[in-house]
């Protein structure tokens, strides 16, 4: 694709060659009123981040984009929105490949992480979310090898500007989908998306690491863990296991 990329009806795109962080930028013009679906696209980053403020390797080559989203929600739902953008990243995978999820908002594509997915959100006085940025970054071009990744990377392939207007409206598609079926419908397809339940997985909380059996996601997205002491439900934590 050569053209400018297709946005859904109402969207706009915030194009730049080179910026320090997509969300930074994102945020800014979501406080001076940028509607929702508001999309910030760099060709490259000079100061993105990942979860936990992990730096993120973004040169030119792979997507980088931050969109403005306006859920009007309280502030315990806003993590949500991050099952729906990696049912997003999920839904761009061309057919024939494997595709998993993982707590809480990893995509995984031929066993190879795919995408990275970083959520932050302003809350009003209400206790209501005044928006959300919901940073994505998928590897299109290239799989960056950096020696805190947890996982091998992978590559979606393509175009970078077919992949933002393919993300755009799965994005778009996925919205509507939690603002009309509620997060119960998102839950229901991201286990769908997600690995075995009883699958063996390791998960760190802090200098913690729990081991367990994959028990799925609850109704407020926190991971539900069989150990051998019993259940547990985890709201916070780094899933280390290799499904789910």
């Amino acid at each position: 694709m050569t053209s400018a990329p297709v946005l859904p009806d109402g969207w706009r795109l915030v194009a730049l060659d080179r910026v320090g962080s997509t969300n930074d930028e994102a945020a800014r013009l979501a406080e001076q009123g940028a509607t929702e679906g508001t999309i910030v696209w760099a060709r490259e980053q000079t100061g993105g981040r990942g979860r936990r403020g992990r730096a993120w390797a973004s040169p030119p080559g792979n997507l980088y984009t931050s969109t403005v989203l306006r859920p009007a929600c309280p502030a315990m739902r806003a993590a949500e929105l991050g099952f729906v953008a990696a049912l997003a990243v999920a839904d761009m995978v061309r057919d024939g490949r494997s595709v998993r999820v993982k707590w809480p908002n990893d995509v995984m594509v031929d066993g190879g992480k795919v995408a990275g997915i970083l959520l932050e959100s302003a809350i009003g006085q209400g206790g209501t979310v005044e928006h959300v940025v919901a940073g994505i970054g998928v590897n299109v071009g290239f799989a960056p090898d950096l020696p805190e990744m947890r996982y091998p990377g992978a590559t979606l392939g393509g175009t970078v500007e077919a992949a933002l207007e393919g993300l755009a409206a799965a994005l778009a598609t996925r919205l509507a989908e939690w603002r009309r079926d509620g997060f119960a419908a998102v839950r229901a397809a991201w286990l769908r998306c997600a690995g075995p339940l009883g699958t063996e997985v390791d998960v760190r909380l802090g200098d913690e690491l729990v081991r367990g059996r994959f028990g799925g996601v609850d109704g407020e997205g926190a991971l539900l863990l069989e150990t051998d002491a019993g259940p547990r439900r985890i709201v916070s934590g780094e899933l280390m296991g290799r499904a789910a």
